[in-house]
């Protein structure tokens, strides 16, 4: 079945659905992005025209398709030790500082399939080992948090790891299995996935020693941004750091943070 070019109504259409949802701006260069990622959806239900598609997920029917739709809209490309900078802030500020024997907390706010999550939880380990420490992994996606709590990853995704971390934390695939390698069930036990709405009021998590809220925020207009960052300050404990995308600020967004350095700052 041939499918008609997404027209400009029908782009819009999907702008104002994901941005209603997950309160993501995409701009008219995301036009093809929209129609190449939501094709096999149509392809799916037999239909011909992204109008025809986007009157399936209004009628309220399919909230499963709803889903769908968001998952493939909102997944970006992450991998591990992206930043590095921020980790080394992490090993060297946060939890050489840290006291002993009191429970550390971090919020990967939009961890994508998971390697910024898998990259904290080795550096936490790494420094407290058996310590009370804990990972939590959120993001809209439910397809994304899926493959994130399998740990399971190509090997051309290992490049970024550190040797002695890929030693201590990741297992070589064999066999079957060859090409791929996966995160250590220790380090997977630490590290919590669940499906957060950053665009809406947020669950019960707790408070955090340290946020990280990278590379999401440049998809969001600045009332998106206040509204995002004021609900994750509110989590975050007094003393606690939030960390941002190095192309990212936080200028004109809120002012109680105290900036660090580039796209780190401190809750006072």
């Amino acid at each position: 079945m041939d499918i008609a070019a997404i027209n400009d109504k029908e782009f819009s259409q999907f702008q104002n659905l994901i941005y209603k949802i997950a309160g993501i701006s995409l701009s008219p260069a995301k036009k093809p992005l929209v129609s190449g990622r939501l094709a096999k959806r149509l392809r799916e239900h037999r239909l011909s025209s992204y109008g025809d598609y986007f009157k399936l997920l209004s009628s309220g029917k399919h909230p499963d398709e709803i889903q769908a739709a968001v998952d493939l809209l909102t997944t970006n490309e992450t991998y591990f030790f992206r930043e590095p900078k921020h980790f080394d802030f992490l090993r060297d500020k946060v939890l050489a500082n840290h006291k002993k024997g009191r429970a550390f907390r971090v919020w990967s706010a939009a961890s994508s399939s998971g390697q910024e999550a898998y990259t904290i939880a080795m550096v936490a380990a790494d420094c407290l080992g058996d310590q009370p420490w804990e990972v939590v992994a959120s993001d809209i996606s439910t397809r994304v948090l899926e493959h994130a709590r399998t740990g399971h990853y190509p090997i051309e995704q290992a490049r970024h790891i550190p040797d002695r971390y890929l030693s201590s934390y990741c297992l070589k695939g064999v066999g079957s299995q060859q090409g791929t390698f996966l995160i250590d069930s220790s380090l997977r036990s630490r590290v919590n996935f669940m499906q957060i709405n950053l665009n809406s009021t947020l669950p019960k998590i707790g408070e955090f020693d340290l946020v990280f809220l990278r590379n999401v925020m440049i998809y969001f207009d600045d009332e998106t941004k206040r509204q995002v960052v004021r609900r994750i300050m509110a989590q975050l404990k007094s003393g606690g750091h939030l960390l941002i995308g190095h192309s990212e600020s936080l200028n004109g967004i809120v002012d109680e943070l105290k900036q660090l350095m580039p796209s780190v700052y401190l809750k006072p």
